[in-house]
């Protein structure tokens, strides 16, 4: 690492899998939970099903993400593959 690389230049592929890990947790875990606890309290019985949010225009969210996290994978591989052929 060079001394001119930043935190966000050596730290963003795993910050996106963080960040896409979270939005999932919230988005198929928390959040249905919330929301029939919710219908719980105010109706007394669970009357509609969550629909997750990322889901929505057919999950080109998950798609792009996966995308990202995909090309990224890749890259720091080639990196890492390079910088090992340099050392021999």
């Amino acid at each position: 690492m060079t001394e001119q690389e930043t935190w966000i230049n050596t730290k963003w592929r795993p910050s996106m899998g963080w960040t896409y890990m979270a939005v999932c947790i919230f988005d198929f875990i928390i959040a249905p939970v919330i929301w029939s606890m919710f219908q719980i309290v105010g109706g007394g019985k669970v009357e509609t099903q969550w629909k997750p949010l990322t889901l929505e225009g057919a999950g080109l969210f998950h798609m792009a993400m996966g995308a990202i996290l995909g090309i990224a994978v890749y890259g720091r591989t080639q990196e890492k593959m390079a910088e090992k052929k340099h050392d021999e």
